[in-house]
């Protein structure tokens, strides 16, 4: 079994009269990817932040690779590699220049390590581009890179899929997975449910609090509720009738059909589709009973947590 190398106990941190963390316990396996998804607001960059060193929490323990953070930083510093989700590189400084500059940093001075963080991210072509001018994709590959110069053991990147296409999210999720495969344990935020899959634990956290950690699968599992998943026309209009049925607990509209979360032995795909028939002007294909996905176990929990606020 793998020992836990990050250890949070009861953490708390306000900003004013904001209460950014709440209570917060949890601890983080060595060759995890544990995956923090949450929307804005949910504090997932102020706790990245407390783990970073960047700032103190108000109240609670830290423990990373058995040591207290808050009193020996600086001998966990060298062990984490961290990315802000804020542009940090040097704009003025070329590819080249940003990672020398990182080296010096960090005292890390090895060329064939620069040469392989230069292969996976495939920048060796623009090594002498200024970082300003780089795609944003191309901007945060660099960026990921920087933090591994030195060799971390702990991966802390705050949302480094936000704000890139498709293809830079895929690639820069194949660097991760590089790293993964180098022994390095990675904590990871993101408001993107679908990157959940490729984490090996993920919370679930809204309003400073974590609702629900576990493994993807057994937290679709634990939703606890059937789904049934109907394609119809005109969709706005039977999404809006059905999500009015006392069955239903959660309508959502995803692409070109309508998952219901209904109540266990309220409705039946036979009933959904008989109800939606029932709309004036209603063309109903099809509707059939569905796997949950995560965005429905997030929503459950957040309705649940505002129903017992």
């Amino acid at each position: 079994m793998n020992r836990a190398i990050v250890r949070v106990e009861h953490l708390e941190k306000r900003f004013g009269p904001v209460r950014a963390l709440m209570d917060l316990s949890f601890m983080v396996d060595e060759g995890e990817i544990f995956g923090i998804i949450g929307p804005d607001g949910a504090g997932k960059t102020t706790l990245l932040r407390i783990l970073a060193g960047v700032i103190r929490p108000d109240a609670g323990s830290l423990r990373l690779f058995d040591r207290d953070l808050l009193r020996e930083l600086e001998r966990v510093r060298p062990l984490l590699g961290y990315m802000p989700q804020n542009f940090s590189l040097y704009g003025d400084l070329t590819v080249r220049e940003n990672l020398l500059f990182f080296s010096t940093m960090y005292g890390a001075s090895d060329p064939a390590w620069m040469e392989r963080l230069l292969h996976f991210a495939r920048l060796e072509r623009f090594l002498d581009r200024r970082a300003v001018q780089l795609s944003g994709g191309m901007q945060k590959k660099l960026a990921l890179i920087g933090a591994m110069i030195h060799r971390p053991r702990l991966l802390l990147l705050d949302e480094p899929t936000t704000g890139v296409d498709p293809v830079s999210r895929r690639e820069l999720w194949d660097l991760l997975s590089e790293f993964h495969l180098q022994g390095v344990t990675i904590l990871v935020t993101t408001p993107y449910l679908d990157e959940a899959e490729r984490c090996t634990r993920v919370a679930l956290m809204h309003r400073g609090r974590m609702l629900a950690i576990d493994a993807p699968d057994r937290l679709r599992a634990s939703l606890g509720h059937p789904v049934i998943e109907i394609i119809a026309q005109p969709i706005m209009g039977v999404h809006a009738a059905l999500r009015d049925h006392p069955g239903v607990l959660e309508a959502v509209i995803l692409g070109d059909r309508i998952r219901l979360v209904v109540r266990e032995g309220s409705l039946s795909p036979e009933d959904v589709e008989e109800a939606a028939r029932g709309i004036p002007g209603a063309i109903v294909q099809e509707a059939r009973w569905a796997a949950p996905r995560l965005e429905e176990v997030f929503a459950h929990l957040m309705h649940q947590e505002t129903a017992d606020g």
